[in-house]
């Protein structure tokens, strides 16, 4: 009877040591489990970082940056430092080659442009007299003002946009926005007031500028429901701006102070406008693709990285002998920083 029970402590000591082991194996083999998912899953993330789609993203946004950036320098160097300001005759060439590339690119098959109605190409009407304000006072502007001012005053079209937006959608907006708003209108405020040298003609047609470029805005948002595709859109932009920019050419006496600039026939003059078309159209199709690969706020992020190096770049570049004192720097800092708060204030609503 002894032998027994001592038999069945033994059994019992046993069973629970094995139990005990086994449970220690299961434990061991579940953190190897989750070691192996977790390592898997940094190597995802790594992997995703390194994607294809990734990449692409990455080098379309590079690609949109520069012609963003030779876009702008193209533009201020015929206007400002070849004084080719005749500006109907400028964007005049400018539209009817992007709309003549278009066409190319098009027959090609690199875009896509369906067959849209009358109706829907009359609905696209007040956007394209907004785009032909837009460029025309745009390139007014910019032969006046510095690269940095003019995007100061550009950057204030978010105010418009912001009110219009307010008082139609009745919606209550983040404290964000409220304080990035404030940041734009006050810089450009700032601008004007502290630094008049450039007298009320390039404020005059900044102002300008900037109202058609947030009314066009508000306009885009209103008529989402259009079946016009961006590169439909921006087809009757151009085929209108030549039209209407080809007309006023001749009244505004354009054409014939055209004819009369000294340097017609130079070959500066010559590689700056075939350079300022090919670089617009260029950011054009560069615009519509990243629109189509990354979200609103990406994009508008990307916008005010672009609107940086191009600002900054015309500081240190001396062809265009741009002149900062401490109240234009300042003005400069807080339109960026304004810009920053409303890309960050798009991404969090809420904030």
């Amino acid at each position: 009877m002894l032998f027994r029970s001592r038999l069945l402590l033994v059994e019992n000591v046993l069973r629970v040591k094995v139990g005990a082991a086994s449970r220690a194996a299961e434990v061991q083999l579940r953190c190897q489990r989750e070691r192996r998912a977790s390592e898997q899953l940094r190597a995802n993330k790594v992997s995703d970082v390194f994607s294809p789609m990734n990449v692409a993203r990455v080098i379309l946004a590079l690609i949109f940056c520069t012609f963003f950036t030779a876009s702008y320098f193209t533009n201020k160097y015929v206007l400002s430092v070849l004084r080719f300001t005749f500006p109907t005759i400028f964007q005049g060439w400018q539209t009817s080659t992007g709309a003549l590339l278009l066409l190319v690119t098009w027959k090609l098959g690199w875009v896509e442009i369906n067959g849209f109605s009358r109706s829907a190409a009359f609905s696209q009407l007040p956007g394209a007299f907004l785009f032909i304000g837009n460029i025309y006072a745009g390139s007014k502007a910019l032969s006046l003002l510095p690269i940095p001012f003019f995007f100061v005053l550009q950057n204030a079209s978010e105010v418009f946009v912001f009110l219009m937006i307010t008082v139609t959608h009745r919606k209550k907006p983040s404290w964000m926005k409220l304080v990035s708003v404030c940041l734009l209108l006050g810089s450009a405020t700032g601008l004007i007031l502290y630094n008049p040298r450039f007298g009320p003609s390039g404020y005059t047609w900044g102002s300008i500028h900037l109202f058609c470029v947030g009314a066009y805005k508000v306009f885009q948002k209103s008529t989402k429901s259009s079946h016009l595709s961006d590169f439909e859109e921006q087809l009757i932009n151009n085929v209108t701006s030549v039209l209407l920019l080809g007309f006023s050419a001749y009244s505004t006496g354009d054409l014939a102070g055209a004819l009369d600039f000294p340097l017609l026939t130079s070959y500066s003059f010559h590689t700056g406008c075939l350079g300022s078309a090919v670089f617009n159209f260029c950011l054009m199709l560069a615009t519509i693709k990243l629109k189509g690969s990354l979200s609103q706020e990406q994009c508008g992020g990307l916008f005010f990285l672009a609107k940086i190096l191009a600002s900054g770049l015309s500081l240190v570049l001396s062809t265009f002998s741009t002149v900062l004192s401490l109240e234009t720097l300042c003005c400069i800092i807080l339109s960026s920083t304004g810009e920053a708060l409303l890309v960050y204030s798009d991404r969090f609503p809420s904030v």
